[in-house]
């Protein structure tokens, strides 16, 4: 069986559909122009995917204001804020060009998505033959919505915990029922709980070990069949080609992230500077049993009249990141196939993938900076799909998968 390989989920989103966001944010045009927009930027997005040959596709989340506000509001600016929510919350992170993201503040309970993933997927895959994946964010992540250090009256942190698993659990399970072949959770606040900087309380307050049990409540709430398909995604930020946590290092958040049970991982590679350090912590790490998702020793199965035997299937993949988004330097075929020869010497070949480091855009307004304009960053980021597409298939072939 070749080696995997499968996107992280978001694309820059065209230079008109961003002017489209914020004439909607300035009452310039109403939701149901906007969504045409997004109608358009999907349907190019997919298209272009497929011809990429992706396997497995997504509509770059250009419907979703971010990769973590989805569930909460229509648009960066705040437009269509969901109930019980103000604009003034925590800050998710800094990135070192100096810019910030910040989320909303809780203000009361019950706590409920205005809006689910599978609600994008369903307009997006009218249509579309090839299958589809989509990214949904972590409840760790949300779990930030409440103060830090306030209890708010009548609705306690563990009732706002308790609403929160289950509107994850309904987030993933809904996509599943809306067609999507796989599920990725977003984790980028996984690293930055181990930053400890000190503009951003909540990342010097050692939350990791409970960010994993909380996203484990909601894990755990699936079948081993069923958490095959889902997966954790793991990078230090790629906000206009910009990152918040490139100095944590990875021996303070891969132990603890095998640790969810899950099927797989896409985990940023690429970037780093020691890759071969990361491949092995992710070899030693890496689990053959998470939960009842196990290796399965010498598959047979029955096709065309003809009993074959298949490739072992084995627990946890972890799928590492070959290409770099917020770099505009598109990696060749060879680099890609070169980084996942390297990897197979620390991780199981029957445990390797491949992926991009980050989702290509994961916040709707981004000007892609060092790319030049959004435009350009996405037509560079098709290069680089098919860039690790075609890098994967002769890793394979030189590795005899």
């Amino acid at each position: 069986m070749p080696i995997p390989t499968e996107v992280v989920g978001s694309l820059p989103r065209p230079s008109w559909l961003q002017q489209a966001f914020g004439d909607y944010d300035q009452g310039k045009i109403t939701y149901e122009e906007l969504q045409k927009y997004q109608d358009k930027a999907c349907e190019d997005s997919i298209q272009l995917m497929v011809a990429a040959g992706e396997p497995v596709v997504t509509d770059g989340e250009q419907r979703a204001s971010s990769f973590a506000t989805y569930p909460l509001t229509d648009t960066l600016g705040g437009t269509g804020l969901a109930k019980n929510l103000v604009a003034d919350g925590q800050y998710f992170a800094f990135f070192d060009d100096g810019h910030h993201r910040q989320l909303p503040r809780l203000t009361g309970g019950p706590f409920r998505y205005k809006t689910y993933a599978s609600d994008y997927l369903q307009k997006s895959s009218k249509g579309v033959s090839a299958p589809m994946k989509t990214a949904v964010i972590a409840p760790s992540m949300l779990s930030l919505l409440y103060p830090l250090d306030e209890n708010l009256p009548d609705y306690t942190r563990e009732q706002f915990l308790s609403d929160l698993c289950d509107e994850c659990e309904k987030d993933v399970r809904q996509a599943f029922n809306a067609g999507a072949v796989r599920v990725s959770i977003d984790f980028t606040e996984g690293r930055l709980a181990s930053k400890n900087d000190p503009r951003n309380p909540w990342t010097g307050r050692n939350m990791l070990k409970s960010f994993v049990d909380l996203n484990n409540r909601v894990i755990d709430r699936f079948t081993p069949e069923e958490r095959k398909n889902i997966g954790i995604h793991t990078c230090p930020g790629g906000d206009c080609d910009s990152v918040h946590s490139f100095d944590v290092p990875y021996e303070s958040l891969l132990p603890s992230m095998f640790k969810m049970n899950v099927g797989y991982f896409l985990i940023q590679c690429a970037s780093e500077i020691e890759k071969e350090k990361v491949y092995k912590l992710v070899g030693d790490n890496i689990r053959k049993d998470a939960n009842g998702v196990k290796q399965v020793s010498s598959l047979m199965a029955v096709r065309k009249n003809k009993v074959i035997k298949a490739r072992a299937k084995t627990s946890q993949v972890a799928f590492i990141g070959v290409t770099n988004p917020s770099n505009p330097t598109v990696e060749t075929p060879e680099q890609v196939a070169d980084a996942l020869v390297v990897a197979s010497k620390y991780i199981s070949k029957d445990q390797l993938g491949a992926t991009d480091d980050c989702g290509f855009s994961p916040f709707s307004i981004d000007s892609k900076p060092k790319h030049g304009s959004p435009d350009y960053a996405r037509d560079i980021a098709f290069m680089k799909i098919t860039a690790r597409i075609k890098g994967a298939k002769i890793a394979s072939e030189r590795l005899g998968v």
